[in-house]
C-alpha cells in the first residue's frame, strides 16, 4: 500500500508523525510546508513542499491543487491520511478522482465546532475520524475514536 500524508507543518505534521506505527512499514510520501520542522522531522522520508500559508489563500490554493494533481498522477497512493490543515482539500478532492481512500482526523483541540477544513474534505472523506464525541452531532458519519495522539 503507498500512503500520502498530507498535512501543514507545526501540530499537523506531529500528529501524523505519531502516527508511525501505521506507517512505518508501508510505501509511503509526506505534503508539507518546506519549513525546519518539517527538515527536521522528515529528514529521513520522501517528502514534497507544498504552497503556505493555505488558510484562506486563493493563490496558494491554486498552486496546492495543481501541486496535487501533478503529485498523485505522479504517486498514485492508495490512502491519503491528513490531520488538516488547508492543504487537504486539493488532495483529497483530486485524490478521490484518482481512485484513492481518504482518512481524515479531526483536530484534537475542535470539540464541538468543526474546522473549515473538516468541512471541506468530509464530503470525499472515506473515513472521517473525531475525537470527541460532540463532533459526531456535526459530522454524523465520523467515527470517534476518542483521544488518538
Amino acid at each position: 500500500m503507498k500512503i500520502a500524508l498530507v498535512g501543514s507543518s507545526g501540530g499537523h505534521l506531529t500528529h501524523l508523525y505519531l502516527l508511525k506505527k501505521f506507517w512505518e512499514n508501508e510505501d509511503r510520501f509526506w505534503v508539507t510546508f518546506d519549513k525546519a520542522d518539517a527538515k527536521s522531522i522528515l529528514k529521513e522520508e520522501r517528502f514534497y513542499p507544498c504552497y503556505y500559508p493555505t488558510n484562506r489563500n486563493v493563490k496558494n490554493t491554486i498552486k496546492n491543487t495543481i501541486l496535487a494533481f501533478k503529485i498523485l498522477r505522479k504517486e498514485k497512493p492508495d490512502l491519503i491520511i491528513s490531520s488538516g490543515a488547508a492543504v487537504a482539500v486539493p488532495f483529497f478532492w483530486l485524490g478521490k478522482l484518482f481512485g484513492a481512500k481518504t482518512v481524515y482526523i479531526e483536530i484534537f483541540d475542535r470539540i464541538d465546532k468543526p474546522t473549515l477544513t473538516g468541512k471541506l474534505v468530509y464530503p470525499v472523506t472515506d473515513k472521517f475520524i473525531v475525537q470527541w464525541e460532540e463532533l459526531k452531532k456535526v459530522y454524523p458519519k465520523a467515527i470517534n475514536l476518542g483521544g488518538i495522539f
